[in-house]
């Protein structure tokens, strides 16, 4: 592993490690939201879902605006969790 040596670069790991932890806190508040949001679906809780899809659209969405999740990422998550919650309010 190559040390930074001048001042800038080892500013910049500083910066990274800090950055890193933030993105990682951040994925995993999302992945925490979506497996809550999929449990009450899979559970047939219709009410529970939708107090909890709107929440998530909007993690995602920050996630999204912070540069953390690529933009057709976050598209997808949200197509594919309306889906299935629109799945189970029509059945």
């Amino acid at each position: 592993m190559a040390l930074a040596h001048s001042l800038s670069a080892i500013k910049r790991v500083r910066q990274n490690e800090k950055h890193r932890l933030r993105n990682r806190s951040y994925r995993t508040r999302l992945r925490t939201k979506i497996k809550k949001l999929r449990e009450a679906i899979e559970a047939n809780k219709a009410e529970e879902a939708k107090k909890l899809l709107p929440d998530t659209m909007s993690l995602v969405d920050v996630l999204v605006k912070k540069g953390i999740l690529h933009e057709n990422t976050g598209n997808r998550y949200k197509s594919r969790l309306t889906r299935r919650l629109s799945t189970l309010a029509a059945s």
